[in-house]
């Protein structure tokens, strides 16, 4: 016996003057993993927090948010068209967390509907840093930066591929008058 669900909206009259748009029904696949995406400059991942995140007491243990940031900064690599895989089977190297500093703030429950806002503060040639934000609606919950560094198979530190660098370099803030000084 089959399970269906009936859908009576009508998407012809969708409210599309409100900004609103229903999913293109073509391309929505929901049984596609989870993905993030970009608005403007930052790169937004949403996370639900499962039982097996918590501790005794309910809340994120502490080491489940870096899992959740990682999550996010391999989604956001992905959708910012960074081929890590293909760079690891080509044997050019993958990144490595080399420094890594995180704040916790407040404690994520069960059944929390997080965000992960990931932006690149700053890219150097075989490195690049990230902030990320782990949010709960206007709430701050975490927050960490991040330096990826690019490493050889060998473990050496590696110039990242110049492709990756431009990629990198759309997603930098604009810098100010100040900064440009200081190059």
């Amino acid at each position: 016996m089959g399970f269906s669900i009936q859908s009576d909206i009508a998407w012809d009259s969708f409210p599309v003057s409100l900004g609103l748009k229903p999913f293109p029904m073509s391309s929505f696949d929901p049984d596609a993993p989870t993905a993030g995406h970009f608005v403007g400059r930052e790169h937004r991942f949403p996370v639900r927090v499962y039982f097996e995140d918590t501790d005794f007491s309910g809340v994120v243990y502490h080491a489940n948010y870096l899992r959740f940031m990682e999550r996010a900064r391999s989604d956001m690599l992905r959708v910012a068209g960074i081929g890590q895989r293909e760079a690891y089977a080509a044997g050019e190297g993958v990144y490595a967390v080399a420094d890594l500093h995180i704040k916790y703030r407040r404690p994520a429950r069960f059944d929390d509907a997080l965000l992960i806002v990931s932006t690149v503060e700053q890219l150097r040639a075989a490195a690049c840093v990230i902030h990320q934000r782990v949010m709960l609606g206007d709430e701050l919950m975490a927050e960490a930066r991040v330096t990826a560094a690019f490493i050889t198979p060998e473990g050496r530190p590696r110039r990242q591929p110049r492709a990756w660098m431009d990629a990198f370099e759309q997603l930098l803030p604009a810098q100010t008058e100040t900064e440009n000084e200081k190059i």
